[in-house]
This record gives structure tokens, C-alpha cells and sequence, in this order.
């Protein structure tokens, strides 16, 4: 926790005032350790280094400072409520909770204390229909979407038709892992595939018997949705068999280096879905070397800018700017609480100008948040990665989900989550 916090926290407990209660408070429940750290260092080094750029260059949002103090979780869900419930009381902006598990503990928790919550591309899809959902946001796109894109793509693979064809989903036995089986179950039957579906128990170490599976059912595809160590293994374990490294696609994800690289060369042609650019080749990482790297602001050693987790805490944080900047301007305060934060973020548009504004053309989809819609676009594109120059390249456009499938069932779970919790739904206009 930074040295800022603390002073607030002394200067709190002594009835005093202290100038720091103006700083904008973005907490980051991270995870630096345990079995999921390869992937969530590099989320939380993007994230808190684009708030370090804004305060560095920019003197803040509009002139106020940021503090993003982070409480470290373990991936683990009792520890991110604790996470939660030990930081909420700093006047906490919005979370990002990093995790399906932590997200649904805090819907309802968050929801009662008017505190957003944004579960970019992960968490209860149901949560993008804002009727229901006030305070819980998951654009740019939900996993229900990245099912369908997935299918989609496949569907593009194989001249338009898939009757007949099977597909297997490798998922990590959890609440996340769960996630995409009903959307690929009511696909399988628009569309005619077999749908075959192999979990993986927690941390996923161990998956021989999967992949043996795997070996003697010969699906036409395999989708993954993996996190952590279970990425690495289930590749290397589909590399072992040979299966068709172009025909493995991953949820963005199972879609990191920390993924492909543990298995050399085997991983070269493993495809996965994505909604933001690779690489470090936009205009805002000459400004985070100029403010941030070279002046040893950095979160991390530097090893991970540019990485595909790390350009996503980025965009997570970018978004979080945009919507706290929108705040501002809708309530017209610059001292914003997180109800307002909420109001920011149902009203955030960013799109391809304002993209390239921040130095970020092309890096992600185009964003417009309403009352009605906390999903987004439902956007994804197709990366593929190439073990020898050990990097990753898009391979599609955006691609739209098939909203045909999908909005029913966001409809069909939202409607069952606000009768169980007795919510009366919003009227959107």
C-alpha cells in the first residue's frame, strides 16, 4: 500500500483532513504469487502503469492524482472480498476484480454499496444487461460473446457449414471455466456440431487424462479456457499428441506469452481470441518510457511491457480514466464518488478519435456503454502465435458475436437474477 494511503489512513484515525482524500482511488486486487502470478503480474504492472503515465505527464485526470493501491488476492475468492471490504471504506472508484469467482461474491456486495465493478471480458456475462445489473459492467465483450466469435471463426475455417464436425471445450473446473457451455450447447444445436466437454481441476497440472481423451476422440477443434498454469500444460500436452496447433483456440484468457512460450516450438500456430492489440508498437509507449520506465516509475522490471496481459491492464485502466473523466463532466465536480464513477462508466463512449487522442489508434475496439448495455460491442479478433519469432499477430478483423444466441440467454440469466434477488429491472430509455 503506498505511503500516500497510510497518511490517509493516520490522518483518518485522528480526525484530521489531509489533501490526499482528493486522489482518484483506484485499488487493483492483484495477484503477484500463487499459480495464476505469471499471468496476473503482467495485468497488474499494465494497469498501475498507465495510471503512473497519467499522473506523471498529465498531473493526474483533469488535475487530481491517482492512487492505485493494490491488495494482493492469490487468485484466491476469500481473500478478494477481504480485498474488497478492507479497501471500499478508501472511497475506491472502481474494481477490477481479475477473477469470475470474486466478481460473483461481489455483485451483490458491490451493487448494496454503490461501487462499479468492472469484470472486463470475464465474470456473470449476464451482468451486461444494465437493467439489472446498475453497478456491473463488462465491456467490451463478454465470454458468451468470445464463444460465439470463436465458433464463428471456425465456422469461417470450414466454408460456412460445421454440421457434423466435432469440437471439444478443455475448461478450468470453475465458475469461469463454466461460463462459455451453454452458449456452445445451444450453438451446437443451430449449427450441428458435437460438443464435448473436458474439465480441468484446479491449478491444472495435471491434464494427461484429458489429453489422452483428446487423442482418441479426435475432435476437428479444440477451445480452451484456461488461466495460469493450466494454459501452459494443456499446450504442451496438445503439442505432446500433435494435435493441430491451428486448429487449439484459446479465450483471450488462455492467450498470453506465459502460455505458449513453456512449450517451444510446439506452440507455433496456437490461435486465441483477443479484443486489444500486441505488441508495444503504438505512440503511448514512447510516453511511458519517456515518464514512466526511464524514470524507475515502472510497477515491474520492464520485462513485460508490450505483452498481451500487460496492454490489457492497460486498456483496463485506460477505460477506468475515460469513465471517471466522463464522471467529471456529467456531475461537473472533479471530486467524484464512486456512484458517479458508475454514471461515467454507463455513459463512456470511446471511439476510434479519441483512441488516437491517446496515443492508442487501432489498439482496441471502439467502446459506447448505455443503461441498457454494460457488454459493449461484443467484439474479438483471431490471434495466432509464431514460435519462432516468439510473438503474436493478428490474423482476423473484429468480429461480431452472434447476437442471435447470445441476447437471449443474457436475457433468460438476467431475468432469473433479478427475480431471485428482487430486483425490479431499470427502464432504459
Amino acid at each position: 500500500m503506498k505511503l500516500t494511503r497510510i497518511a490517509l489512513a493516520t490522518a483518518l484515525a485522528v480526525g484530521l483532513a489531509t489533501p490526499a482524500m482528493a486522489e482518484l482511488v483506484f485499488p487493483s486486487l492483484s495477484y503477484r504469487t500463487g499459480p495464476y502470478a505469471p499471468n496476473g503480474i503482467p495485468f497488474a504492472d499494465g494497469y498501475s502503469d498507465y495510471f503512473t503515465l497519467i499522473n506523471e505527464r498529465d498531473g493526474g485526470i483533469e488535475g487530481v492524482k491517482i492512487d492505485n493501491p493494490e491488495c494482493e488476492t492469490g487468485y484466491n475468492t476469500t481473500k478478494g472480498v477481504e480485498c474488497y471490504e478492507s479497501t471500499k471504506g478508501l472511497g475506491s472508484l472502481v474494481y477490477q476484480p481479475l477473477s469470475t469467482g470474486i466478481t460473483y461474491q461481489l455483485i451483490p456486495k458491490a451493487t448494496a454499496d454503490k461501487v462499479p465493478i468492472h469484470s472486463m471480458g470475464y465474470g456473470r456475462t449476464s451482468a451486461a444487461n444494465g437493467k439489472v445489473f446498475e453497478y456491473i459492467f463488462n465491456y467490451p465483450g463478454t465470454y458468451w460473446d468470445a464463444a460465439s466469435i470463436i465458433v464463428k471463426y471456425i465456422m469461417s475455417e470450414e466454408g460456412g457449414d460445421i454440421s457434423g464436425k466435432k469440437l471439444a471445450l478443455v475448461y478450468h473446473n470453475s465458475a469461469y471455466g463454466k461460463e462459455p457451455i451453454r452458449t456452445l450447447e445451444k450453438l451446437s444445436e443451430k449449427h450441428g456440431f458435437s460438443l464435448t466437454l473436458l474439465p480441468v481441476d484446479h491449478p491444472g497440472q495435471e491434464q494427461k487424462a484429458t489429453w489422452l481423451q483428446v487423442r482418441r476422440d479426435r475432435p476437428d477443434y479444440v477451445i480452451m479456457w484456461g488461466w495460469g498454469v493450466m494454459n501452459q500444460v494443456a499446450i504442451k500436452e496438445a503439442a505432446s499428441i500433435r494435435f493441430p496447433m491451428d486448429h487449439f483456440i484459446g479465450v483471450w484468457w488462455s492467450a498470453s506469452e506465459n502460455d505458449v512460450l513453456p512449450a517451444g516450438d510446439g506452440a507455433d500456430g496456437y490461435k486465441a481470441i483477443t479484443f486489444h492489440g500486441v505488441g508495444d508498437d503504438f505512440p503511448i509507449y514512447a510516453d511511458l518510457k519517456k515518464h514512466v520506465y526511464d524514470t524507475g516509475k515502472a510497477a515491474g522490471d520492464g520485462t513485460n511491457a508490450g505483452t498481451v496481459l500487460y496492454n490489457r491492464g492497460m486498456v483496463a485502466a485506460m477505460w477506468a480514466v475515460e469513465a471517471a473523466r466522463t464522471a467529471m463532466t456529467i456531475h461537473d465536480t472533479k471530486d467524484i464518488t464512486p456512484a458517479m464513477m458508475r454514471d461515467g462508466m454507463e455513459a463512456l463512449n470511446v471511439d476510434e478519435a479519441r483512441l488516437e487522442e491517446l496515443g492508442l489508434p487501432g489498439f482496441t475496439v471502439p467502446v459506447k456503454v448505455s443503461c441498457a448495455n454494460h457488454g459493449g460491442p461484443g467484439l474479438g479478433a483471431i490471434q495466432q502465435w509464431d514460435a519462432k519469432a516468439k510473438k503474436w499477430s493478428l490474423i482476423t478483423d473484429y468480429i461480431p458475436a452472434d447476437r442471435e444466441v447470445v441476447d437471449p440467454l443474457i436475457e433468460e440469466d438476467s431475468a432469473a437474477y433479478a427475480k431471485e434477488a428482487n430486483i425490479t429491472p431499470r427502464t432504459c430509455e
